[in-house]
């Protein structure tokens, strides 16, 4: 039998189950093909590129998280974007949105600093990680529903190393917030029925059916332009979700 760890070409979940590290769980991250329309649009894009960035070699790749192994706040976003992550090679970096949550996370002490440009830029995040259900930038950011379920096993092995320590989830927009609560319910936090509804400033706290702490799930609107740009989510409303759950994670 083929072990996982070395064939790139092995399926998904052997893949993301195997990962005995994050550190390992990200650079495995990375090779995955599993989406061809996903494949075929983020290396279109690092092709063809933005005329603002003809300069760059794009990174053209799945994005892993980004954070410390032992981060007991989680923040969690949809995807990649086509000229950011994508371009750059880490979350929610060389974007509008970017610039938005990292000057938010900064603010209230989860960051080193307000920006993000490129991968060696001396951003550290402070005992946070910042994820997303679908690794590669999608059409119109819109990832379908397979799509997101075929990613799925690298977020939920992402979870399972993260578990030790985690204590809080930020969920950025209302996709990420589907994506992620049939994650938690796996791998052992009690979800509600009914569900959860999301909104800005949700909070619920689900009850461990493991020996383990509960965990703080809160929901703020996505740092996207459309809502960062019409004010329907301002640095302040930010910020206040990100100082709450950062309280709730003991940090």
């Amino acid at each position: 039998m083929s072990d996982p760890a070395g064939d790139p070409s092995a399926p998904t979940g052997a893949r993301a189950r195997s990962a005995p590290t994050l550190a390992e769980l990200d650079a495995r991250v990375t090779e995955c093909r599993a989406c061809p329309r996903l494949v075929e649009w983020r290396e279109k894009v690092a092709r063809e590129k933005r005329a603002a960035f003809r300069d760059w070699e794009y990174w053209g790749r799945p994005v892993p998280g980004l954070g410390p192994a032992d981060a007991r706040l989680l923040i969690v976003g949809l995807a990649p974007a086509a000229h950011g992550g994508n371009r750059t090679g880490r979350i929610f970096t060389g974007d509008r949105s970017g610039d938005v949550l990292y000057a938010a996370m900064h603010a209230v002490g989860l960051a080193n600093q307000p920006t993000a440009v490129h991968r060696d830029d001396g951003l550290r995040l402070l005992g946070t990680r910042i994820t997303a259900p679908v690794k590669c930038a999608p059409p119109a950011n819109k990832p379908t529903p397979v799509e997101r379920d075929t990613c799925r096993p690298w977020l939920d092995a992402e979870i399972e190393l993260l578990r030790p320590t985690l204590r809080a989830v930020v969920v950025l927009g209302g996709f990420g917030w589907q994506a992620l609560l049939p994650v938690l319910a796996d791998h052992g936090w009690t979800v509600p029925r009914p569900r959860p509804r999301f909104g800005h400033g949700a909070h619920v706290e689900l009850a461990s059916v493991r020996p383990a702490a509960s965990l703080h799930l809160f929901g703020s609107y996505h740092v996207s332009q459309q809502n960062t740009f019409t004010g329907r989510l301002t640095p302040a409303m930010l910020e206040e979700v990100l100082a709450t759950a950062g309280r709730a994670a003991g940090l």
